[in-house]
């Protein structure tokens, strides 16, 4: 039996022994208060930092949580940032989750948009919230956080549904009975289908005591097994269409493929195989940029010429984990036909035009592999464009977007965590090839501003716990002002960010300069004197910031090896023309303004 079906197997028989220990009363087991049940679970799935606020709903869980030695309560400055920071604490630390506690009602709305963006880009976020006790739900007196309009009988769970619109799976504990069991399907849902789960934790059960018995079993993050029929026949189906392509064949890499946690398996496809491979935007550094096999990425027809003749002309193409959103397809002009495509996806596979639901790319990839091996020799001909930056030259000192990217792109080491803005920052730095090992995150799909600060926090702390490089972030002035709050709490817990603040005056995605109102007052913002805010925030004597100019200026703050090490937290405030951007932004740009087709008036 192969190492993938074998591993499924295990996760089955988890799974039923899981089940079979919630119809069973077991006496002798250690008893567990239900917060630390809740908090040994985190552990488990390799958990270290909890992120949120304190509110009177969820206090007496607080005091579970500081008291625990594994997991370090960061307290955020507000709930959106605290989400944010969730959400990028488990894109970078992977095989792990991210986790935000808010109290009841204000504070879990306020967090909500976070865990929207984590549920729209697949990142697997558990949001706690603290709930008054189970009397006062049963009876609903008129609480603060409540509604206060007399609608006594939503008025307890208007949070709750509109939590289900943006949770794959809720867990309201009501019953000491049932908590352990609640609990372990949730965190089962989160780890396994990638999205975020909500929890809530009554203020009477946190210390209630049950039963430890259930936590000697591990959770599974593996899908139930494929139908072994039905993926004989795909894999069939398969290799038959890449005999009838003669190896005229790419793979195209997308976000799933990281979320779902399929690296190995397609970085074992693409080097037993030989066949060329590019990326989506969203799935930027889901293989190595660095393999000589590697194109560059495909955003349809905003791509660079070369990349975009060789993926488009293929006969036949393995999409493996696409999400087909316009930023990340170049508003739909993806030019590959269904016809000479085959999707992998975490739960089903499209060959063509059948589909075949419950067919899964974990187990099924490496089977593919096997099968395909013998093509590797002819695969290998096929040529790839070369994935390099150059840098122009170009005759005045002015920092240009065609300029900034690839010479930042040196800066760049192994390892490194690069934190990408929605707009400016995440599509000028797509061309750029990122070093080995090296991590990109940015949110391309759900697109709010300012995500990338509460972000980087969370992607800091990750990167600590993964042993890796350094945490860089690219933001604009514009997107930078509406969660600068959380710089604060990276001075305070001693992360050492690089941040680089693109000062162009204004907005230039989000309202936008680019999409809609070059000229007007509504895309300009206050001017802030950026490299104070360090010392404002409280990092006088930990940190250091510096504004640049001129080409010249930054290419000399670059080279400084001080700079480079990172040993304090620093800001860099890039000057750059307000009306300027990155090419493949000018084109979403026009291609976005024709679709939203405002009519004059």
């Amino acid at each position: 039996m192969s190492t993938p079906q074998a591993s499924s197997l295990q996760a089955e028989v988890d799974r039923l022994r899981l089940q079979v220990e919630s119809l069973q009363v077991k006496d002798g087991s250690e008893p567990i208060a239900i917060g630390n049940y809740l908090l040994a679970r985190l552990e488990q799935l390799k958990v270290t930092k909890m992120f949120g606020l304190p509110g009177d709903f969820n206090l007496g869980f607080l005091d579970l949580v500081e008291d625990h030695p594994t997991i370090d309560w960061v307290g955020n400055c507000n709930e959106l940032n605290a989400a944010y920071a969730a959400d990028g604490y488990a894109r970078v630390k992977e095989h792990s989750i991210g986790v935000v506690l808010t109290t009841f009602g204000v504070g879990e709305l306020s967090a909500i948009n976070g865990i929207a963006g984590a549920f729209s880009e697949m990142v697997p976020v558990l949001h706690i919230a603290g709930v008054p006790s189970t009397t006062q739900q049963k009876t609903k007196p008129m609480l603060h956080h409540t509604l206060g309009d007399g609608r006594q009988v939503i008025l307890y769970d208007a949070y709750i549904k509109a939590a289900e619109n943006f949770s794959i799976s809720q867990a309201i504990i009501t019953d000491k009975n049932t908590a352990a069991s609640e609990i372990d399907r949730v965190l089962t849902d989160c780890i396994t289908r990638a999205r975020p789960v909500y929890l809530t934790l009554p203020t009477n059960l946190v210390y209630e005591k049950i039963s430890s018995e259930r936590l000697k079993i591990p959770l599974s993050r593996l899908p139930p097994p494929n139908d072994p029929d039905v993926e004989a026949f795909v894999i069939d189906e398969i290799a038959k269409l890449v005999e009838e392509a003669a190896d005229d064949v790419i793979i195209l890499v997308d976000a799933c493929a990281i979320r779902h946690d399929v690296r190995s398996e397609v970085n074992e496809l693409i080097t037993k195989t030989g066949f060329p491979v590019y990326s989506a935007p969203m799935g930027k550094t889901a293989v190595s940029e660095n393999y000589q096999r590697y194109g560059g990425i495909y955003v349809g027809s905003i791509s660079h010429p070369d990349i975009k003749e060789k993926v488009e002309s293929a006969k036949l193409i393995l999409s493996i984990g696409c999400l087909k959103s316009d930023f990340n397809t170049g508003n739909f002009t993806y030019s590959i036909p269904t016809s000479r495509t085959i999707e992998f996806h975490s739960d089903n596979t499209k060959v063509q035009y059948a589909a075949f639901p419950g067919i899964g790319m974990k187990e099924l990839l490496p089977l593919v592999t096997a099968r395909l091996h013998a093509c590797s020799a002819v695969a290998r001909a096929v040529p790839v464009p070369d994935f390099t930056a150059v840098i122009p030259q170009e005759d005045n000192n002015v920092i240009s977007q065609a300029w900034f990217w690839p010479r930042v792109g040196r800066f760049f080491q192994p390892k490194d965590v690069i934190v990408a803005e929605t707009g400016t920052s995440s599509f000028g730095i797509l061309d750029i090839p990122l070093p080995e090992k090296s991590v990109f995150v940015s949110q391309i799909l759900w697109g709010s501003i300012g995500w990338t600060v509460g972000s980087t926090l969370g992607a800091a702390f990750a990167a600590r716990d993964m042993g890796l490089n350094r945490t860089i972030l690219f933001v604009g002035d514009g997107s930078l002002q509406l969660t600068v709050q959380e710089l604060s709490v990276m001075l305070k817990h001693g992360l050492r960010p690089i941040i680089f603040v693109l000062n162009n005056s204004g907005y230039t995605i989000e309202a936008s300069r680019f999409l809609h109102g070059k000229e007007r007052k509504y895309n300009d913002i206050s001017n802030w004197n950026w490299t104070g805010l360090l010392g404002v925030l409280g990092g006088t004597d930990v940190s250091k910031s510096y504004t640049v100019t001129t080409k010249d200026e930054l290419s000399a703050l670059l080279d400084t090896q001080s700079f480079a090490d990172a040993g304090k937290i620093q800001l860099v405030e890039v000057m750059m023309p307000k009306f300027d951007a990155p090419r493949a932004l000018v084109q979403q740009a026009e291609l976005s303004g024709k679709t939203n087709a405002y009519v004059a008036i």
